[in-house]
């Protein structure tokens, strides 16, 4: 089994409660009840679910050593028994910003849009985890999945988080978006 590798399943199934389905940009997925979260491999599409995504946790990109120290330090677990609220974005940018350099990407990324920066001030409220799915392979519908994980106390700042970044040069390079709002029903 490959730690690294993450399936994202939509269906009527799975341990988290879908309560908002949203198209940010670019096509919709269809919309379903229940969303799983599976690590390891996951080659088919099964059962009931109605869409599966892939992705991989890889090294930390574009940031700095400070950045990075800073994240090790102060990003939260996922997983926290509090942290009933969770958002799944899949994003797929634009076959521009895929042209630039990677030093171009950085001086958007951070000294233009401050992703990092912004995303910093929500810790440790906000846990997160990003998946790479141009790793895995050409036909991928997305270039990322992020997993965002936080407290119903704090489901105002993580809007304020995705709110802060889509209104960044960044994004005017995401040509698909879709913002998943889920809920961990308590046992």
């Amino acid at each position: 089994m490959n730690p690294r590798l993450f399936a994202f399943a939509g269906g009527d199934n799975g341990l988290w409660r879908v309560v908002e389905n949203k198209t940010v940009a670019g096509e919709a997925l269809a919309d379903v009840r229940r969303l799983s979260v599976l690590n390891g491999a996951v080659p088919l599409l099964s059962g009931d679910a109605k869409w599966l995504l892939r992705g991989v946790t890889s090294n930390e990109r574009y940031v700095t050593r400070a950045e990075k120290d800073f994240l090790v330090a102060n990003q939260p677990r996922l997983g926290r028994p509090e942290a009933i609220c969770a958002a799944f974005i899949p994003i797929r940018k634009t076959e521009a910003w895929w042209a630039l350099a990677q030093d171009e990407r950085r001086r958007i990324l951070e000294e233009s849009s401050k992703h990092i920066e912004t995303g910093l001030k929500y810790l440790p409220a906000v846990a997160r985890r990003l998946h790479h799915c141009r790793d895995l392979a050409d036909n991928e519908p997305f270039d990322f999945l992020t997993w965002f994980e936080y407290a119903p106390s704090d489901s105002a700042a993580f809007d304020e988080l995705v709110a802060e970044l889509r209104a960044t040069e960044e994004w005017t390079y995401v040509e698909r978006e879709i913002d998943i709002r889920v809920v961990r029903d308590e046992v």
